[in-house]
């Protein structure tokens, strides 16, 4: 897929063929260790922390449970102050523990998103509280490998948009979904090479 992907790119869009040819290979790798459950918990961890202190929290959390990855039942039990003691802000005690409750309780099919299209996954991932569009774009595209999805929301694909189509200003969710359009159905791939773009020698100029 991903040579057929990287072609309708290149012929859609030739500033974006530029960046691929600069940026090389697409290199994104899903996530598939562990559960659906535990990947979306970490998603919460991290939300709005920088990747080195989301995985240092990730890890004190793990530690909780002897070095596992706790289970919904499991980390139901645990005390709020353990959590919070971890690193975990209150707002996101209160957000595992309220996927956590879904889960164990069955009300939404988390190991089952495998098996779900993506809008169905959106819907299932966004009715838990702390748990939104952009979160639920990073399980389909980091730990489900779907190719289409587009972060429309995210400041780093907003800002090599921008950069990349000489903008004036930072295109919003909307004028990124059109200009995104000409991209599906591999709009994945594109928001990867926008945000490999970050990375180039001249991304500050």
């Amino acid at each position: 897929m991903h040579r057929r992907a990287i072609s309708h790119l290149r012929a859609c869009d030739p500033a974006l063929a530029a960046i691929i040819d600069r940026v090389g290979p697409y290199r994104l790798v899903p996530r598939t260790d562990g559960t659906h459950f535990d990947y979306v918990v970490r998603c919460i961890v991290g939300q709005q922390l920088s990747g080195k202190a989301a995985q240092t929290i990730y890890q004190r959390v793990l530690d909780l449970y002897g070095g596992r990855r706790p289970a919904p039942a499991a980390l139901l039990k645990t005390p709020d102050g353990k959590l919070r003691a971890a690193g975990l802000s209150g707002r996101k005690v209160e957000y595992v523990k309220e996927l956590a409750a879904r889960a164990h309780r069955r009300e939404i099919a988390i190991e089952r998103l495998h098996e779900m299209a993506d809008e169905e996954v959106m819907e299932t991932l966004v009715r838990v509280r702390g748990i939104g569009r952009w979160t639920a774009q990073m399980v389909l595209m980091f730990r489900l490998g779907r190719a289409d999805i587009l972060p429309e929301l995210d400041l780093g694909v907003q800002k090599a948009a921008q950069r990349l189509f000489r903008m004036r200003k930072l295109p919003t969710p909307e004028k990124l979904q059109k200009i995104g359009a000409k991209w599906a159905p591999y709009r994945t791939y594109a928001a990867w090479y926008l945000w490999r773009s970050l990375e180039l020698p001249d991304a500050t100029k």
